[in-house]
C-alpha cells in the first residue's frame, strides 16, 4: 500500500523524529481517504486521523524489541545488587 513510507525502526532508522513519524502518518491517511488535501468539511476528520495514526505509530515503536540490538538502560544506570 504506501511503499514510500520508510520504516522507522531500528536497524533501518537510528533516530526517528516527531517529524518523521507524522510525516509517515499523514501519507497513511492521505493514501487510505483518497484525498492529498481534504475538503474544510473533512479537514478535521482528516486532521484526527493523522494524529491517531501517529500515536499509535510511536506507542508501536516504543514497544518493539528488534533482536541483535541493545536494550536501553535506564537513566542512572543499573542499581546496586
Amino acid at each position: 500500500m504506501c511503499r514510500s513510507i520508510k520504516t522507522l525502526r531500528p536497524p533501518f532508522a537510528e533516530s526517528v523524529t516527531e517529524a518523521d513519524i507524522r510525516a509517515a502518518a499523514l501519507q497513511y491517511v492521505r493514501k487510505v481517504s483518497g484525498f492529498q488535501r481534504p475538503a474544510a468539511h473533512n479537514s478535521a476528520a482528516f486532521e484526527r486521523a493523522v494524529e491517531a495514526v501517529a500515536s499509535a505509530t510511536t506507542e508501536l515503536l516504543g514497544s518493539l524489541t528488534v533482536r541483535g540490538t541493545p536494550r536501553k538502560e535506564p537513566a542512572g544506570g543499573r542499581e546496586a545488587e
